[in-house]
């Protein structure tokens, strides 16, 4: 059932409006009269659409409107006015408004904006539900990958080849960029794999010297050695039964790279100390940002143990190749921060869409948790996001208005005619009523502009 929002301080007119959609089959109808109680009702309640008047005390329609989409981005706003202000108009519109209704209101015009704006809502929630299903539909578990947010079809296709090789006891070996989400995708195959139950243990490799990687991976036995006065468990007994996520490895020494192919190879090794084997059961992931097969060419990696790695190699995408999966990673990561009631705004995004992330998903989300806390809470802006794109952003946007001090009045109009067209969703109609011209005379403009 269609909820419906109408905020408007005259009672007369509201109630004119409800009786219209109730004629039409709505019932689900909500009328205020003061906007200022709408941001505690919407602390409760939904809605699909919601119109607004532009002009009213105590609150007016743009605050109300930014509010309503701090709190509920998916409510469609239609604004109401008594007056065709082509500012307001705009600012709305590009504010997050659908629409916009010229008073007084006929019944053909109410319905005919509402039907459109369902319809987009509608649009919106098919297509996210079409990207939700190609993720249900391309996993078995799709739980277990349930950190890994994405729409790419790469992305979406290596998660599918990671679920298969989950379902054995192979290694697997995933390359990527600094911070691309190599450790994240390690644990999203444990869970998938039939050593869930077990512990998955997480190792630097970059931390164990040769002298310790016996010790540590292998385990001792007391007295071994000086200093060994108590028997340790190593890392291959702490992980039994599950998986053992070796980070780094490409910068592991010749010496260290012998040790564990012969833990590949054998399935076995002997603690410190110790002269009986034990079983290595353990399924071993490793990963890297560095191109072994490069380092295999320079000598600097034994070819044996990239072979024994690479027949299960997956290859994560930095986060510049997949730029569609920036606003659900921000909307993921907004949701685990300090503040999971922030936004951020459509130019937020485009900062965001415009940086190349080396730092990648890490990257992305150390910036979203400092700026959330910069913009207490509330919707994030480019000047809180600290990025270069945002600076050239804020100076760009100083250097136009400074050019717009002096210009050619003919440069301002078709500028204007331009934004307004643009903001109306490309309607020809509607931009001609929103500036008071002819529809002929906008299509003559838009031709002379070269504007298809």
């Amino acid at each position: 059932m269609t909820s419906i929002l109408m905020v408007d301080d005259e009672q007369d007119f509201l109630d004119s409006i409800k009786r219209m959609l109730r004629i039409e089959g709505y019932d689900e109808l909500t009328a205020m009269a003061d906007p200022t109680r709408v941001e505690a009702l919407m602390a409760d309640t939904k809605f699909d659409v919601a119109f607004l008047d532009i002009t009213m005390p105590g609150m007016d329609g743009l605050e109300l409107l930014r509010r309503i989409k701090e709190r509920s981005p998916e409510t469609e706003c239609v604004m109401l006015t008594a007056h065709d202000s082509i500012e307001l108009v705009i600012k709305a519109i590009k504010m997050g408004a659908y629409d916009y209704l010229l008073k007084p209101v006929s019944p053909e015009q109410l319905t005919h904006v509402l039907d459109r704006a369902l319809e987009r809502k509608r649009l919106l929630a098919s297509l996210l539900l079409r990207s939700e299903q190609a993720f249900e539909k391309m996993l078995d578990h799709p739980e277990a990958f349930g950190d890994i947010v994405t729409n790419n079809k790469a992305m979406l296709r290596l998660l599918h080849e990671a679920e298969l090789h989950a379902v054995s006891d192979i290694p697997v070996l995933i390359t990527g960029e600094t911070g691309a989400g190599k450790e994240v995708l390690a644990q999203a195959i444990h869970k998938a794999s039939r050593r869930a139950a077990g512990p998955m243990v997480a190792v630097n490799m970059l931390a164990l010297s040769p002298t310790l990687f016996e010790s540590e991976f292998f385990g001792h036995a007391k007295g071994s050695f000086t200093g060994a006065d108590r028997e340790k468990a190593g890392y291959l007994s702490k992980a039994r039964g599950g998986t053992l996520f070796l980070d780094e490895i490409g910068d592991l020494s010749l010496e260290i790279q012998g040790k564990l192919l012969r833990i590949l190879q054998e399935g076995e090794f002997v603690p410190v100390g110790k002269t009986q084997p034990e079983k290595a059961d353990v399924r071993i992931i490793a990963a890297t940002n560095q191109d072994l097969a490069k380092l295999v060419a320079q000598r600097k990696f034994r070819k044996d143990l990239f072979y024994r790695l690479q027949f299960a190699h997956l290859d994560l995408p930095p986060l510049r190749s997949r730029r569609e999966d920036i606003p659900l990673l921000a909307t993921q990561f907004l949701r685990q921060s300090t503040h999971p009631e922030a936004t951020i705004s459509e130019e937020g995004l485009d900062v965001l869409a415009a940086h190349d992330w080396p730092g990648n998903v890490r990257e992305l989300k150390g910036t979203l948790e400092a700026a959330a806390n910069l913009a207490s809470g509330k919707v994030i802006k480019p000047e809180h996001l600290r990025l270069p794109e945002a600076k050239a952003r804020s100076r760009q946007v100083q250097t136009d208005a400074d050019d717009r001090k002096l210009r050619p009045l003919a440069d301002v109009e078709r500028e204007h005619i331009v934004a307004v067209y643009r903001a109306v969703g490309n309607n020809k109609s509607q931009a001609a009523r929103v500036l008071g011209i002819g529809l002929q005379t906008l299509i003559r403009r838009l031709k002379s502009y070269r504007i298809p």
